[in-house]
């Protein structure tokens, strides 16, 4: 009963609260991260800013994306399924990475500004339109992609950076979170009066796996032991927080990168493989190879941690840390893709460094992904599982605790609104603004509850997904439906869908009734423009077999 009256208490203060007394807001998004990458999500990687605030506040267990990239970014800042605003692809009608939202999809700094709330961006983009447009104050747009080392290509407000031609002491991470907290110290200067919301993207730990040399000694030799005893370590200390009722899900072998580029491995050389294969059936060439890329990938986590911990600092040192909601989420699971584009790759220089260009691939993203199947681009559950921490010490009084209700990106608007006694318009300039999908997922801030909802929806390049209560119906590009009980298979290793064909059919018309109202809806309201070529070279379950 105290749990409850204490958020009682804040929900109603925040009704009747000045803009000075509001609560500030960060939504911290890492890139290509794996649902056990984190200490306090089973991990081996140090990340105690990060494990400070979930022993502090929250770890939902049962949090979305949307697989992608793009579509994550578009629902967290929207509210909306990324189908919805024209932002990934629905059948016949075009979407995706070049889509544009409609009018009325508005991002979540359009809602607060009339509250009161200064908007700032630090970090990746990846959404339609300028970041000042869509009512940020600052931004730094890290537009640099293919070169951590380098700030070239990377806007600032908008206007492209004019970076050195000897470029040197340049690290993304790094930089991002300096530019974070300027804002953070300029707010405090110039604009303490007001609340603040704080969007910041990091791009790691996405490909090219590019960290500094001091981090990638730290864990140099950690992962020589493979990818399965990784896997197992990483689910035995998950059993032990609790954070799993499911089996460990078994290494597909079959399964590869989801796309197929394979001038990549004349490129990569012979420590390259594509798939997940027995640890010891791999050359030593191989293995150490394959070990290394982990270690740069945890080398990335360990430093965009570091970074958290001086923003989180910041906070601090401001007077602002008792009364900001500080979340963090991951835009989708780890990549099993392997490429070689940019700058290229030299197998002569360290790996890691700015002259390389290497990705995780299928075999440690499985480990990464620990316990669950599949990975970035597939809505299985190992690509679209993320970590969600919450921490907010006046208003989450729970210390520690796990949630386990399902919840999803486009829950993010609706809670943020929530929180900050901001009630979301019918309506944008005289249009009429659809109904949102997502839940505010305040609820779930006092006790472990379940927030209703119909159901839970996925469509990633022909991989679809949906889950209502414990039920998930879900199928690769191109395969049958499978169904799971994801109550205790989350692994996703007991196909139930022989055995229950009225299940299948029940879930499959919740999917194709969302997908009609969604298409529906974009039919509409988006003037359809021509689909433009795709760029890739195919996909399905990956590259032809690369033995050791």
């Amino acid at each position: 009963m105290r749990v409850l009256f204490s958020l009682l208490v804040a929900s109603l203060s925040l009704l009747t609260a000045t803009a000075a007394d509001k609560p500030n807001v960060v939504f911290i998004l890492a890139d290509d991260l794996g649902y056990s990458d984190l200490g306090c999500y089973g991990g081996d990687i140090a990340t105690p800013a990060l494990d400070s605030l979930a022993e502090n506040g929250l770890r939902f267990t049962q949090f979305y994306n949307t697989a992608r990239c793009w579509p994550t970014r578009g629902a967290l800042m929207s509210g909306y399924y990324a189908q919805q605003i024209h932002r990934d692809e629905l059948p016949g009608l075009g979407g995706g990475g070049r889509g544009v939202r409609q009018p009325w999809a508005r991002l979540l700094p359009d809602y607060l500004k009339p509250a009161g709330y200064r908007s700032y961006h630090s970090g990746k983009w990846h959404i339609d339109g300028p970041v000042l447009e869509a009512g940020f104050d600052r931004s730094l747009d890290t537009r640099n992609q293919g070169n951590f080392f380098s700030s070239k290509g990377n806007a600032i407000n908008d206007v492209p950076v004019n970076a050195p031609e000897n470029e040197t002491g340049y690290y993304t991470t790094i930089a991002t979170a300096d530019h974070a907290i300027d804002c953070l110290k300029e707010h405090a200067a110039k604009h303490a009066d007001k609340p603040f919301f704080h969007y910041i993207p990091f791009i790691a730990p996405h490909f090219p796996l590019h960290a500094l040399p001091e981090d990638i000694a730290i864990y140099r030799d950690k992962y020589l032991k493979g990818w399965e005893a990784m896997r197992e370590a990483r689910f035995k200390k998950q059993k032990e927080m609790g954070i799993h009722n499911t089996e460990l899900s078994a290494l597909e072998e079959d399964v590869g990168p989801p796309y197929d580029f394979p001038d990549a491995f004349e490129k990569l050389g012979p420590g390259e493989i594509n798939r997940p294969l027995p640890w010891d059936t791999l050359t030593d060439e191989q293995r150490r190879f394959q070990a290394t890329k982990m270690a740069i990938h945890a080398a990335m986590v360990d430093r965009m941690d570091k970074e958290i911990g001086r923003i989180v600092q910041q906070i601090k040192d401001m007077g602002a840390y008792e009364n900001t909601v500080i979340f963090f989420a991951s835009d989708n699971g780890a990549s099993a893709e392997i490429m070689v584009r940019n700058g290229g790759h030299d197998p002569q220089a360290a790996p890691g460094s700015a002259a390389t260009y290497l990705c995780l691939g299928p075999g440690f993203s499985s480990a990464s992904n620990t316990p669950f199947r599949r990975h970035k681009t597939w809505v299985h559950e190992g690509g679209i599982s993320t970590p969600l921490i919450a921490h907010w010490p006046v208003g989450i009084p729970a210390r520690g605790e796990l949630r386990h209700t399902p919840s999803h990106v486009v829950d993010i608007v609706p809670t943020i609104l929530e929180i900050a006694g901001v009630e979301k318009p019918k309506e944008w300039n005289g249009e009429a603004m659809p109904e949102a999908p997502g839940k505010s997922l305040l609820p779930a801030f006092a006790k472990d509850e379940t927030i209703p909802r119909d159901s839970l929806w996925w469509l990633h390049e022909g991989n679809r997904a949906v889950r209502v209560g414990d039920w998930k119906l879900v199928a690769a590009k191109g395969d049958a439906w499978e169904l799971y009980d994801l109550k205790t298979d989350r692994a996703e290793a007991h196909d139930l869908a022989a055995k229950m064909p009225d299940k299948v059919k029940e879930l499959e018309a919740v999917w194709q009734q969302q997908t009609d109202e969604f298409s529906t809806l974009v039919q509409k309201t988006v003037h359809l423009q021509p689909k433009p070529a795709a760029k890739g070279k195919g996909k399905g379950k990956g590259q032809g077999k690369r033995k050791p």
